[in-house]
Order: structure tokens, then sequence, then C-alpha cells
């Protein structure tokens, strides 16, 4: 008997090692280089100037963080879905507006790129992009300092966005970006979730704290895993993947994300060989132009946007050896070309003639062109890094 029951303790014991060995084997880096991060704090602990700029730089953001209350799609409500249910994400599609023709102005109207300050009276996407935001700044304050204070305040944030069954948001866009007179909500809609892609690294930044128990871990997961089975099953899901533009590329960059954080890498390579990949044919021109892109009235920032995207998916596919950067169709149709046509722009030896009818950023191309010249050592990135210059990776 005193045999039984040592026998079951030993079996328990090992059994709750191997879930916690599972579960910090998923907390692992996926969008942010692990690597470049070990320098950075290494730097730090020498006292780089540079590196102590930058990383105090953040600490200070992640204080602010602190003083923060948590994010729930429940908090601030101004519209319930048609479901009745607060947990519901909702938002409104942007660039649609009332039309001054009809008298209750149903159904709305498009105006590509120019934004309907109603959207600001919903608070669930403002309330995501803030959550997320301020869960990876605290993930990189723990990482560089230790300090336990950022990593319960990340999990608290987390746990009422994810796991708290008052406050959680269901793990669906049914009502994403919905068009007055038009519709509920629409695969579209699904964009506004990419956000989300950094809730995988900054849990691999917390890995090993106390506050991440295997418990929470395994909620996360299990979070994750039906919202990623929403996106490939639900009607919304199906709809933004068939999209050709931006909204395919990210829709593919979630769904690969989400795939390696809850361990299904099958999933990650079917999706990046059937469906990634063949959206090389259908998003570029031979020279590297994105037409699809160029057509909008904001194309610098889908051009860029779309770019972006690429980048992401072409780190997450190195995570299960596709190398996406040299993928190309036979023609010469890949990022390479990609990043080839914009160089000129980029480095202001060309000037932008499409249409922009918004101010110039330049965040998501100085990261396009960073994670490029990494890759392609045969083109000339000389005019883009003069007129930005190189910064140390900090997160």
């Amino acid at each position: 008997m005193k045999f039984m029951n040592r026998f079951g303790l030993l079996i328990a014991a090992c059994t709750l090692l191997l879930q916690h060995a599972f579960a910090q084997n998923k907390a692992s880096f996926l969008m942010v280089d692990e690597q470049l991060l070990i320098k950075s704090k290494q730097l730090y602990a020498l006292g780089d100037k540079e590196a102590t700029a930058k990383i105090n730089s953040i600490i200070g953001r992640a204080d602010s963080a602190l003083a923060k209350e948590p994010y729930s799609v429940t908090y601030n409500k101004t519209k319930i879905a048609p479901g009745n249910d607060k947990h519901d994400y909702v938002s409104q599609a942007p660039y649609w507006w009332a039309d001054p023709s009809k008298p209750n102005g149903l159904p709305y109207i498009r105006k590509d790129g120019e934004r309907n300050p109603e959207i600001y009276q919903l608070h669930d996407r403002s309330q995501l992009g803030d959550m997320c935001t301020a869960v990876k700044q605290l993930a990189f304050a723990y990482y560089y300092t230790g300090n336990q204070k950022y990593a319960r305040k990340a999990r608290l944030l987390m746990y009422t966005w994810f796991v708290n069954a008052k406050t959680r948001m269901n793990p669906n866009l049914n009502y994403a970006q919905y068009i007055p007179g038009l519709n509920d909500g629409r695969g579209i809609g699904i964009i506004e979730s990419r956000e989300l892609t950094v809730i995988p690294d900054a849990l691999a930044m917390l890995k090993g704290n106390p506050a991440i128990d295997v418990k929470f871990s395994e909620k996360m997961q299990a979070w994750f895993t039906a919202f990623n089975n929403w996106l490939q099953n639900s009607p919304n899901g199906k709809d933004e993947r068939s999209q050709l533009n931006n909204h395919g590329s990210y829709y593919d960059v979630q769904v690969v994300d989400y795939s390696l954080f809850i361990g299904d890498k099958t999933t990650a390579i079917q999706l990046l060989q059937n469906t990634t990949i063949p959206r090389i044919e259908k998003q570029f021109n031979t020279d590297g132009a994105q037409p699809l892109e160029l057509a909008r009235t904001k194309s610098w920032d889908y051009v860029n946007m779309n770019l972006y995207a690429w980048c992401q998916l072409a780190i997450l596919a190195n995570r299960v050896g596709i190398d996406l950067w040299h993928k190309q169709t036979p023609d010469g149709k890949g990022i390479k070309a990609a990043v080839r046509w914009l160089i000129p722009y980029a480095s202001g030896e060309k000037k932008w003639e499409n249409q922009q009818i918004a101010g110039f950023e330049y965040e998501q191309l100085k990261f396009i062109m960073d994670k490029a010249s990494q890759q392609y050592p045969d083109l000339n990135f000389g005019g883009v890094f003069k007129r930005f210059p190189t910064e140390l990776e900090v997160e």
C-alpha cells in the first residue's frame, strides 16, 4: 500500500513537472528576436549610453502603465452587440459615413482613408490597443529589470482581458467593423486584433516569473486556442482569409502567430504553404510594386503596412523552417523585389507620386528596412540608413 501511495505521488509529481515544462516550452519568442534582447540587456548592465536611454524610456512608459486601471471590452460600453452580450467586441467601420442623400443616413457609404469620428464613440478597439501596449511595455520592463511589479501588473491586465469571467472578451470578432445599415460586423474587422500578436512575446519575456504560473498560462492558451479556431472556421474568419490585400496578410500573421503560441505547428506550416505563399502572386508585381495597396488614398501607409506584415510572416516562418524572405515566383515576385522597389522612396531618391491624403509615417518603413538589410546583403541600403540611421534594438 505504501509503495502504491508513493508511486501515485511520483506519477502526480511527474505530471506536474511535464505540465510545467509544456507550458514553459510554449512560452517562446515568436516576433521578438531574443538574441537582440540579450545583447541589449548586457549593454544596459554595462551602462551603455544608448541602451540605457532607450531602456529607461521603456521603463518610464511601464511605470505609467502601473498607474492605469485594467482594460476590458466590458468597460465604457456604449454599444452592445446584437447578441446582447457585453463581452462581445464591437467596433464600427472607420471609412464609412452617413449618406447625406438619405433622411436617416442609411446605409452608410464608403470614403476610403477618411475616418468617421463616430468610431471613437465606441471604446472596445481603444481598450484592446491600450491593453496590448501596456502589457508589452510592462513585459519589456520586467525583462530588463527583473522587478516583480511589472510582471504582476502585466498579469492583472491579461487576466482581466482574457481570463476573468466577469470581464473577459469573448474569443471572436463577430461584430467588428460593422457598417450601419448594412451589417452587424464583417471579416475585415479582424485586422483590429492583429495587436494581440504582442501577447505571446510578452509571455515569453515573463517566462519563469511566479505571476505567470502553469494554470494562468493554460488559461491564456485556451483563450487563444478558441480565438484561433474562430479565425479559421467562422464566416468572418473565412472571409478575411479570402481577402487579397493587406487584410489577408494580417489574417495570416495572426493565425500563424497564435498557432505557434498554442503549440499547433502543423496549422502554422499549412497556412504558410497553402495560403501565404500563393498570395505572393496576387499581391506583388514583378518589379515589386503592390498594386492593391497603391490604389488606396493613403498608398504610402498601406504599402508599408502590408510589407511590414510580410516581414512579420517571414520572421514567423523562420520558426518552422520556411524561408519566406527568399521565396519568389518564377518571374521574380516576392518580398525581396518589394523591398528593392521601395528602397529609392525610402532613401528619398524618388518622390512618392501616388495618392497619400495623410502625412508620411516612417516607423514601419524603418522596421522593414532594418530586417530586410539582414536578409539581402546584395541590395543597397546605404541611402536609406543615411536618412534613417540604424539604432540599437531594445524592443
